[in-house]
């Protein structure tokens, strides 16, 4: 995941709707399916799915009231200390 992109998708969300990263996480879901996909492609397109999966956690924070830097920060601290386990 890359926070610079995460943040970027999270201002997105913000000025647009987040029904667009849902749709889009959708069409990217469903490409993993074609048979004929590298595993290098597929690995691109599911770290596109992490970060914009992470922009939507981040944006729900910042609903509840969290501010995006705190937002973003938090996000990032979940997702380390679950690689670390």
């Amino acid at each position: 995941m890359k926070l610079p992109v995460i943040k970027h998708l999270t201002n997105f969300i913000a000025e647009n709707d987040e029904d667009y990263v849902i749709e889009t996480i959708e069409t990217l879901e469903a490409l993993t399916e074609v048979p004929s996909l590298k595993d290098e492609e597929l690995d691109v397109i599911g770290e596109l799915i992490s970060n914009l999966y992470g922009a939507l956690e981040v944006q729900k924070a910042i609903k509840s009231g969290t501010p995006q830097k705190e937002a973003l920060n938090n996000f990032m601290q979940r997702v380390v200390g679950a690689i670390d386990k």
